[in-house]
């Protein structure tokens, strides 16, 4: 009886070591879903739709886009934290998850996920409606502070990097503002362009089809140097303005698989993004969409994450209670 549980225990054994590299094998021999946790047409999801052929036309590997919105991001990144590690569900990560964590504003947790590839660094900027209103920042904040709590501006999600950056807009106007959140910049575009709200903080892969059409203006870049896509838009460090008082904040997007994914799993789907993002047809999706590439990938993109959360752990945590503090 004894040797038959031994022999049980050794297969056991040689199988946990064994199964994830016979998963690796052949990997992927069907569609991967690609969970993007905003509504289409914004920027992550462009950059995913882009990267979505990148892959097909290098490897003939089909990935399955799929938009689930919903609590800035945590009902997309959820259903991917619950799928089965297997590499054939993978979702884009943002840093609004990591500030929704630093606020305890969902369940989810960095170590649901293991990170595979970072797509993109992106800069924000302030936009208003062209020719409706004030067109320029120094007019702007002082519109806000002529009218206070009433002027909005509006952002993709809620107590993530664009809503922490409205209220930096409105601390540099030493006056209160309305947030009206939405759940994409698409919508958050559309509703600019239509001059239903003020302002809006938004990425420029999300709002150059507005800008180039004449229907929404940039005013203001919140970053240290202004964007080579973008060259006249100043920045609000150079107009005097401290967006930055508690430590530099990073939005950025990245891709992550469920935790417990098989290493070598995991590491074919590293190669598999990281060769579309470093690919000259993705940077040149970037160059002419304002997206930064900055890559970083397995392990180096794990110690990225860890710095921007501790800074966003921080900083939110500054931000929303003191904005709280004056309701």
């Amino acid at each position: 009886m004894k040797r038959i549980n031994i022999a049980a225990w050794v297969l056991s054994a040689v199988a946990a070591i064994y199964v994830p590299a016979v998963a690796a094998e052949g990997f992927p021999q069907k569609d991967i879903q690609f969970v993007i946790p905003w509504n289409a047409g914004g920027s992550n999801d462009i950059a995913a739709r882009q990267l979505q052929k990148i892959v097909a036309d290098q490897s003939g590997v089909s990935l399955i886009v799929e938009n689930v919105p919903g609590a800035t991001g945590s009902i997309g990144m959820t259903k991917v934290a619950r799928a089965a590690p297997d590499g054939y569900m993978v979702g884009m990560g943002t840093s609004s998850t990591l500030a929704q964590i630093s606020q305890k504003l969902t369940t989810l947790t960095n170590d649901q996920f293991v990170p595979i590839a970072r797509v993109s660094v992106d800069p924000l900027m302030l936009l208003v409606p062209t020719n409706s209103g004030p067109q320029d920042l120094k007019a702007f904040l002082a519109h806000v502070k002529d009218n206070p709590g009433k002027v909005s501006i509006g952002t993709p999600g809620s107590h993530n990097l664009n809503h922490i950056f409205a209220q930096m807009t409105a601390r540099a106007a030493q006056a209160p503002y309305i947030n009206v959140p939405y759940t994409g910049g698409a919508k958050v575009i559309a509703d600019l362009a239509g001059k239903q709200i003020s302002a809006a903080v938004l990425k420029p892969s999300e709002s150059k089809p507005q800008i180039d059409a004449g229907n929404v203006k940039p005013i203001a870049v919140f970053a240290n140097e202004r964007l080579a896509i973008m060259p006249d838009v100043p920045t609000f460090k150079e107009m005097g303005y401290d967006v930055f008082p508690y430590g530099p904040l990073v939005q950025m997007a990245y891709i992550v698989a469920p935790a417990k994914t098989p290493e070598p799993v995991r590491t074919k789907l590293i190669e598999l993004f990281s060769n579309a993002i470093e690919s000259d047809q993705f940077k040149t999706f970037a160059d002419r969409n304002g997206v930064i590439i900055s890559p970083l990938k397995g392990d180096g993109l794990t110690r990225e994450i860890n710095a921007v959360q501790k800074t966003l752990d921080s900083a939110s945590e500054k931000v929303f209670n003191k904005a709280e503090d004056k309701k």
